[in-house]
């Protein structure tokens, strides 16, 4: 008897298979050329993807190779030219070396001696929610590092203080500037405090620590 009810229960999920194919068949077939559609449409656009970031990477390069092999051979004219043609380039370039045009633009701007420029930049970066947040933090850094004694020293410490987190990717560098937002106040005492801790500190890149140790024995004197 189980088998005969199994038997009848298959034939009758064969017959609603039969029927729900009659009633709904053009829609599956629809559904699957639209799936289909779908994976052909993501593959064309990763591909588009891949060649706008290749055109972006050569239009790049373009502009920073010269810069690069000049090295500190530039004239400020000839930095604030470079600093236009990068953010010229920035204008319309992929998010990525968008935000790396950008960063270059404003170091060019400020070596060139126009702070007003490169501070702008940086601001631009450090308030785009769509760039990565470790760009987002370094344009933070090297807005409160040019700063520093020209901004109020709230505004600068105010900018500093998410990255001076151990957790943070700069958080040596943000310390040091820190330290000597203390200096530029006359804390003394909590300069050398956040030097000694930067000094000690492994995850802090040698150059830094190696300057807390400097400043430290300066201060110590």
């Amino acid at each position: 008897m189980v088998d005969i009810f199994d038997e009848v229960s298959d034939d009758l999920r064969t017959e609603r298979a039969v029927e729900l194919a009659k009633r709904y068949g053009g829609l599956l077939v629809v559904a699957c050329v639209l799936v289909l559609a779908g994976v052909a449409g993501q593959q064309a656009y990763q591909n588009y993807q891949s060649r706008q970031d290749d055109k972006a990477a050569t239009a790049f390069l373009a502009i920073t190779g010269p810069i690069d092999a000049a090295s500190t051979g530039l004239t400020a004219a000839q930095m604030q030219a470079d600093a236009a043609s990068l953010t010229n380039f920035a204008a319309s370039a992929p998010e990525g070396y968008r935000v790396l045009a950008e960063l270059r633009a404003a170091g060019l701007y400020a070596n060139a001696g126009q702070a007003a420029q490169a501070e702008a930049v940086w601001n631009t970066v450090a308030a785009d929610t769509s760039a990565d947040p470790l760009l987002r933090d370094l344009a933070n850094l090297l807005w409160a590092q040019h700063a520093l004694g020209q901004a109020p020293d709230a505004d600068v410490l105010a900018r500093l203080q998410p990255l001076t987190n151990e957790q943070n990717a700069y958080h040596g560098l943000a310390q040091e500037t820190q330290a000597l937002l203390y200096l530029h106040e006359g804390k003394t005492d909590l300069a050398k405090a956040l030097f000694s801790q930067i000094a000690s500190d492994p995850g802090a890149p040698d150059g830094v620590r190696n300057r807390a140790d400097g400043l430290l024995a300066k201060l110590n004197g």
